[in-house]
C-alpha cells in the first residue's frame, strides 16, 4: 500500500470526512522519484468544530506520527469545517519549493 493510500485510510477511519483529498506533492520538490515525502492534505470534516487551527493540525500529526517517523517530511494541511470549505471555494495552490536542503549552504 502506498504512503498516499495509508494517510487516506487512516483519516477516513478517524475523522469520517465529508471530503479528503490527499495530494502528494513530492515532484514539487528536490527529492527522488517515488520519494512520497511531501503531500499536500484538505480534510473537511465536521470533528473540526469548535476546535482551534492548532488542534487540527496537532490531530492530524498525531494520527500520522508514524508516517512522519518514516519518511514524510511535510504536510500542507487545509481542515476546514464544511462551513469553512463553503466559505474558501476551494484549495490555495501550494507555494514553489524553496530547494530545502539544495539550498542549506547557499
Amino acid at each position: 500500500m502506498s504512503r498516499k493510500q495509508r494517510i487516506e485510510t487512516r483519516i477516513q477511519e478517524t475523522l469520517a470526512p465529508l471530503y479528503l483529498d490527499v495530494v502528494d506533492e513530492s515532484y514539487m520538490h528536490a527529492v527522488p522519484p517515488d520519494s512520497e515525502s511531501h503531500f499536500k492534505l484538505l480534510v473537511v470534516s465536521e470533528t473540526f468544530a469548535d476546535v482551534s487551527l492548532v488542534e487540527r493540525h496537532r490531530r492530524l500529526n498525531e494520527l500520522l506520527a508514524d508516517e512522519l517517523s518514516q519518511g514524510l517530511h511535510a504536510l500542507t494541511m487545509h481542515t476546514w469545517t464544511p462551513e469553512e470549505w463553503q466559505a474558501k471555494g476551494g484549495v490555495p495552490d501550494s507555494p514553489p519549493c524553496q530547494g530545502g536542503s539544495r539550498n542549506a549552504d547557499a
